[in-house]
Protein backbone atom coordinates (compact mmCIF):
# COMPACT_ATOMS: atom_id res chain seq x y z
CA UNK A 1 0.00 0.00 0.00
CA UNK A 2 0.88 3.41 -0.69
CA UNK A 3 0.36 7.17 1.13
CA UNK A 4 -2.31 8.81 -0.74
CA UNK A 5 -1.22 11.94 -2.57
CA UNK A 6 -3.66 14.90 -3.65
CA UNK A 7 -2.72 16.37 -6.77
CA UNK A 8 -5.49 15.26 -8.56
CA UNK A 9 -7.84 16.30 -6.13
CA UNK A 10 -6.46 19.65 -4.47
CA UNK A 11 -9.50 21.15 -6.07
CA UNK A 12 -11.87 18.88 -5.28
CA UNK A 13 -10.57 18.88 -1.58
CA UNK A 14 -10.79 22.36 -1.72
CA UNK A 15 -14.68 23.03 -2.99
CA UNK A 16 -16.26 20.61 -1.43
CA UNK A 17 -14.42 19.98 2.12
CA UNK A 18 -12.78 23.90 2.97
CA UNK A 19 -15.68 25.41 1.50
CA UNK A 20 -19.04 24.03 3.06
CA UNK A 21 -20.55 24.09 6.11
CA UNK A 22 -17.94 21.03 7.02
CA UNK A 23 -15.28 22.88 7.25
CA UNK A 24 -16.19 25.78 9.03
CA UNK A 25 -17.51 23.66 11.93
CA UNK A 26 -13.85 22.29 11.69
CA UNK A 27 -12.13 25.08 11.37
CA UNK A 28 -14.09 26.67 14.84
CA UNK A 29 -14.20 23.28 16.98
CA UNK A 30 -10.41 22.71 16.03
CA UNK A 31 -9.92 26.77 16.98
CA UNK A 32 -11.28 26.21 20.68
CA UNK A 33 -9.11 23.28 20.82
CA UNK A 34 -5.85 24.46 19.54
CA UNK A 35 -6.49 28.04 21.98
CA UNK A 36 -6.38 25.83 24.66
CA UNK A 37 -4.24 23.70 24.26
CA UNK A 38 -1.65 26.58 23.82
CA UNK A 39 -2.36 27.78 27.03
CA UNK A 40 -0.18 24.59 28.40
CA UNK A 41 2.78 25.21 26.25
CA UNK A 42 5.66 28.20 26.83
CA UNK A 43 4.17 31.76 26.04
CA UNK A 44 6.51 32.25 23.51
CA UNK A 45 6.94 32.15 19.43
CA UNK A 46 6.64 28.24 19.05
CA UNK A 47 8.19 25.71 16.73
CA UNK A 48 5.25 24.30 14.95
CA UNK A 49 5.41 21.47 12.47
CA UNK A 50 1.77 20.97 10.50
CA UNK A 51 2.43 17.50 9.52
CA UNK A 52 0.33 16.96 5.98
CA UNK A 53 -0.92 20.64 6.15
CA UNK A 54 -2.77 20.79 2.91
CA UNK A 55 -4.00 24.21 1.79
CA UNK A 56 -2.35 25.86 5.46
CA UNK A 57 -5.51 27.39 6.69
CA UNK A 58 -4.35 26.63 10.45
CA UNK A 59 -1.01 27.16 9.76
CA UNK A 60 -1.36 30.57 8.36
CA UNK A 61 -3.50 31.44 11.38
CA UNK A 62 -0.81 30.54 13.69
CA UNK A 63 2.12 32.26 11.98
CA UNK A 64 -0.25 35.52 11.72
CA UNK A 65 0.18 34.76 15.75
CA UNK A 66 4.00 35.55 15.30
CA UNK A 67 4.82 31.58 15.59
CA UNK A 68 7.32 29.70 13.38
CA UNK A 69 5.11 27.25 11.40
CA UNK A 70 6.68 23.94 8.95
CA UNK A 71 4.26 23.28 6.69
CA UNK A 72 4.91 19.94 4.86
CA UNK A 73 2.94 17.84 2.51
CA UNK A 74 3.35 15.14 0.12
CA UNK A 75 1.05 17.41 -2.37
CA UNK A 76 3.11 19.53 -4.47
CA UNK A 77 -0.12 21.15 -5.35
CA UNK A 78 -1.29 21.44 -2.15
CA UNK A 79 2.44 23.14 -0.82
CA UNK A 80 1.69 25.56 -4.00
CA UNK A 81 -1.69 26.38 -2.27
CA UNK A 82 -0.46 26.99 1.28
CA UNK A 83 2.50 29.05 -0.48
CA UNK A 84 0.29 31.16 -1.98
CA UNK A 85 -2.05 31.70 1.15
CA UNK A 86 1.00 32.50 3.07
CA UNK A 87 1.73 35.25 0.74
CA UNK A 88 -1.82 36.64 0.33
CA UNK A 89 -2.08 36.37 4.53
CA UNK A 90 1.36 38.49 4.78
CA UNK A 91 2.33 35.58 6.93
CA UNK A 92 5.29 34.19 4.39
CA UNK A 93 8.07 35.00 6.78
CA UNK A 94 7.05 32.84 9.59
CA UNK A 95 6.58 29.77 7.30
CA UNK A 96 8.45 27.09 5.77
CA UNK A 97 7.37 24.44 3.24
CA UNK A 98 8.79 21.22 2.52
CA UNK A 99 7.26 18.80 0.25
CA UNK A 100 7.62 15.24 2.02
CA UNK A 101 5.58 12.42 3.70
CA UNK A 102 4.67 13.87 7.23
CA UNK A 103 7.01 10.50 8.51
CA UNK A 104 10.09 11.84 7.17
CA UNK A 105 10.06 15.72 8.16
CA UNK A 106 12.69 14.73 10.97
CA UNK A 107 15.24 15.22 7.85
CA UNK A 108 14.18 18.71 7.79
CA UNK A 109 14.14 19.83 11.42
CA UNK A 110 17.17 21.53 12.99
CA UNK A 111 15.30 20.94 16.48
CA UNK A 112 12.40 19.44 18.12
CA UNK A 113 9.30 21.16 18.06
CA UNK A 114 6.65 22.88 20.56
CA UNK A 115 3.56 21.81 18.98
CA UNK A 116 2.89 19.30 16.19
CA UNK A 117 -0.19 19.06 13.91
CA UNK A 118 -1.27 16.05 12.27
CA UNK A 119 -4.92 16.91 11.01
CA UNK A 120 -6.97 14.66 8.82
CA UNK A 121 -3.69 12.50 7.39
CA UNK A 122 -3.23 9.75 9.13
CA UNK A 123 -6.09 7.97 8.06
CA UNK A 124 -5.10 7.71 4.42
CA UNK A 125 -1.40 6.59 5.67
CA UNK A 126 -0.58 2.65 4.55
CA UNK A 127 1.39 2.53 7.92
CA UNK A 128 -0.40 4.97 10.43
CA UNK A 129 1.05 3.60 13.64
CA UNK A 130 4.79 4.16 12.16
CA UNK A 131 3.66 7.39 11.32
CA UNK A 132 2.89 8.53 14.60
CA UNK A 133 5.79 7.27 16.29
CA UNK A 134 8.38 9.18 13.38
CA UNK A 135 6.27 12.74 14.58
CA UNK A 136 6.21 11.87 18.27
CA UNK A 137 9.97 11.49 17.69
CA UNK A 138 9.80 15.08 16.63
CA UNK A 139 8.56 16.96 19.66
CA UNK A 140 10.35 18.12 22.23
CA UNK A 141 9.42 16.80 26.18
CA UNK A 142 6.74 19.10 27.47
CA UNK A 143 5.00 19.62 24.04
CA UNK A 144 2.27 19.11 22.50
CA UNK A 145 0.40 16.87 19.57
CA UNK A 146 -2.79 17.68 17.97
CA UNK A 147 -4.15 14.56 16.19
CA UNK A 148 -7.16 14.50 14.49
CA UNK A 149 -8.16 11.21 12.78
CA UNK A 150 -11.55 9.64 11.03
CA UNK A 151 -13.49 8.09 13.35
CA UNK A 152 -14.71 4.63 11.92
CA UNK A 153 -17.49 4.72 14.59
CA UNK A 154 -18.87 8.04 12.91
CA UNK A 155 -18.60 6.44 9.59
CA UNK A 156 -20.80 3.25 11.08
CA UNK A 157 -23.54 5.90 12.21
CA UNK A 158 -23.90 7.42 9.21
CA UNK A 159 -23.96 4.76 7.19
CA UNK A 160 -27.19 3.12 9.85
CA UNK A 161 -28.73 6.51 9.51
CA UNK A 162 -29.16 5.78 5.41
CA UNK A 163 -30.17 2.49 5.89
CA UNK A 164 -27.04 0.82 3.95
CA UNK A 165 -27.09 -1.98 6.26
CA UNK A 166 -25.31 -4.60 3.92
CA UNK A 167 -22.60 -2.15 3.66
CA UNK A 168 -22.43 -1.97 7.60
CA UNK A 169 -22.54 -5.69 7.68
CA UNK A 170 -19.55 -5.93 4.86
CA UNK A 171 -17.79 -3.27 7.59
CA UNK A 172 -17.71 -0.51 5.71
CA UNK A 173 -15.50 -1.35 2.67
CA UNK A 174 -14.35 1.78 0.92
CA UNK A 175 -16.84 2.16 -2.66
CA UNK A 176 -15.17 4.65 -4.99
CA UNK A 177 -11.09 4.86 -5.32
CA UNK A 178 -11.15 8.81 -6.14
CA UNK A 179 -13.49 9.31 -2.90
CA UNK A 180 -13.03 12.02 -0.17
CA UNK A 181 -13.83 9.47 2.17
CA UNK A 182 -10.17 8.19 3.85
CA UNK A 183 -9.19 4.67 3.15
CA UNK A 184 -8.50 3.56 6.59
CA UNK A 185 -10.85 5.15 9.15
CA UNK A 186 -9.64 4.40 12.07
CA UNK A 187 -10.94 3.31 15.36
CA UNK A 188 -10.40 5.41 18.55
CA UNK A 189 -9.29 3.19 21.10
CA UNK A 190 -6.74 1.64 19.02
CA UNK A 191 -5.09 5.66 18.68
CA UNK A 192 -5.63 5.64 22.24
CA UNK A 193 -3.37 2.81 22.57
CA UNK A 194 -0.77 4.15 20.07
CA UNK A 195 -0.29 7.67 21.88
CA UNK A 196 -0.48 5.80 25.36
CA UNK A 197 2.51 2.89 24.28
CA UNK A 198 4.54 5.67 22.90
CA UNK A 199 4.64 7.46 26.22
CA UNK A 200 1.89 10.44 25.03
CA UNK A 201 -0.33 11.91 27.83
CA UNK A 202 -3.46 12.49 26.56
CA UNK A 203 -4.87 15.92 27.85
CA UNK A 204 -8.38 16.09 25.63
CA UNK A 205 -10.64 14.49 23.22
CA UNK A 206 -13.11 16.54 21.00
CA UNK A 207 -16.18 15.08 18.12
CA UNK A 208 -15.73 17.11 14.94
CA UNK A 209 -18.90 17.17 13.39
CA UNK A 210 -20.68 15.29 16.03
CA UNK A 211 -24.09 16.19 14.35
CA UNK A 212 -23.85 18.29 11.37
CA UNK A 213 -23.47 14.77 9.05
CA UNK A 214 -26.44 12.95 11.05
CA UNK A 215 -29.63 16.07 9.95
CA UNK A 216 -32.28 14.41 8.08
CA UNK A 217 -32.77 18.08 6.08
CA UNK A 218 -29.74 18.68 4.65
CA UNK A 219 -30.82 22.06 4.22
CA UNK A 220 -30.72 23.41 7.75
CA UNK A 221 -26.67 23.07 7.25
CA UNK A 222 -26.66 26.39 6.03
CA UNK A 223 -30.35 27.37 6.96
CA UNK A 224 -29.20 26.97 10.71
CA UNK A 225 -25.68 27.27 10.69
CA UNK A 226 -25.34 29.37 13.92
CA UNK A 227 -27.67 27.14 15.90
CA UNK A 228 -26.06 24.04 14.56
CA UNK A 229 -22.50 25.33 15.41
CA UNK A 230 -23.67 26.17 18.79
CA UNK A 231 -24.51 22.69 19.77
CA UNK A 232 -21.39 21.25 18.07
CA UNK A 233 -19.46 23.33 20.31
CA UNK A 234 -21.66 22.33 23.42
CA UNK A 235 -21.96 18.55 23.33
CA UNK A 236 -18.51 18.14 21.37
CA UNK A 237 -16.35 17.57 24.39
CA UNK A 238 -19.11 15.17 26.30
CA UNK A 239 -19.52 11.51 25.86
CA UNK A 240 -21.29 9.69 23.51
CA UNK A 241 -21.01 12.09 21.24
CA UNK A 242 -17.32 12.77 21.15
CA UNK A 243 -17.16 9.03 19.87
CA UNK A 244 -19.67 9.49 17.18
CA UNK A 245 -17.79 12.13 15.34
CA UNK A 246 -17.61 12.27 12.20
CA UNK A 247 -13.57 12.96 13.02
CA UNK A 248 -11.95 12.65 16.55
CA UNK A 249 -9.70 15.81 18.05
CA UNK A 250 -7.17 14.08 20.48
CA UNK A 251 -4.74 16.23 22.15
CA UNK A 252 -1.73 14.43 23.72
CA UNK A 253 1.81 16.03 25.77
CA UNK A 254 5.14 14.53 25.47
CA UNK A 255 6.28 14.39 29.04
CA UNK A 256 9.25 16.11 30.37
CA UNK A 257 12.01 13.52 32.15
CA UNK A 258 12.45 14.43 35.51
CA UNK A 259 16.33 14.86 34.36
CA UNK A 260 15.43 17.29 31.59
CA UNK A 261 13.91 19.50 34.77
Amino acid sequence: MQDRNFDDMAEKFSRNIYGTTKGRIRQAVLGQDLQELMKSLPQRPLRILDAGGGEGQMACELAALGHQVLLCDLSGEMIRRAQAAAIEKGVSGNMQFVQCPAQHIAEHLEQPVDLILFHAVIEWLAEPQAALAALVDCLAPGGALSLMFYNIHGLVMRHMILGNFGHVDAGVPKIKKSSLLPDHPLEPAQVYQWLEELGMQISGKTGVRVFHDYLRNRQQHKQDFDELLALEQRYCRQEPFVSLGRYIHVMAHKPILKDEL
